[in-house]
């Protein structure tokens, strides 16, 4: 079982940021820092849902085509909800396999996990049985639930081409739109309130188990 002490995921991801920039060319360094500053310039973060806003709630499949509500889990206690790019995406992976160790602690302090993705029931379900992820998986196809909490942007020319040539990202959401999700982590309380946001315009960002931890501690004083 995972400890609210254990090693900083945000130090994992920097760690592999890092690898990757010693040996990535320039140009593909300059095409992804370019793509990061646009989603600055989009400035979701200003509009997004964050702190006090109430959590859409949303009926999604998961990875083995059963619909799931959000309201339906918050019924039983406050929800973890986090996004992630893709199966495609390293970063992701890494945080997948990090909130898979901090599953208990979290289940501990009376709340449930949810992730979302664009990418298509079977490329999730590939995520999931790679990780052996033991909460939900939801397929957010068309990113219709994340533009309800506002976290949608669509990828500079450059970057999209680099991703379809890369590894078809078409492929993995099943449209040529473009558009991908901040790597946004929610948690929010029974009521549908949302108490703790972690919004980042930098992919390599993420939220950290201790400030999840702090905020579902919050909802037990």
């Amino acid at each position: 079982m995972s400890t609210e002490n254990t090693i900083s995921l945000q130090e994992t991801l920097d760690n592999a940021k890092n690898a990757w920039e010693a040996k990535a060319p320039d140009q593909i360094k300059e095409i992804y820092a370019d793509g990061i500053a646009d989603v600055v310039r989009q400035n979701l973060i200003a509009t997004a849902k964050k702190n006090d806003d109430i959590a859409p709630d949303f009926i999604l499949t998961n990875a083995i085509g059963k619909e799931v509500q959000l309201n339906d889990y918050l019924k039983k206690g406050p929800v973890v909800l986090t996004w992630y790019r893709g199966g495609w995406c390293p970063y992701c992976n890494m945080t997948l396999h990090y909130l898979q160790e901090q599953l208990p602690t979290i289940q501990l302090k009376g709340a449930s996990l949810i992730a979302l993705t664009p990418e298509l029931p079977d490329k999730s379900m590939s995520t999931a049985e790679k990780h052996q992820l033991e909460f939900e998986v939801l397929s957010d196809v068309g990113n219709k639930v994340a533009k309800e909490y506002g976290i949608v942007f669509k990828l500079t020319d450059a970057v999209a081409d680099s991703y379809q040539k890369g590894f078809d990202l078409h492929g993995y959401n099943g449209d040529d739109s473009d558009e991908l999700p901040l790597a946004a982590t929610y948690v929010i309380n029974q009521d549908g309130k949302i108490v703790y946001t972690f919004l980042d315009a930098e992919y390599r960002n993420r939220a950290e188990a201790t400030e999840i931890f702090k905020a579902l501690d919050t909802l037990q004083e």
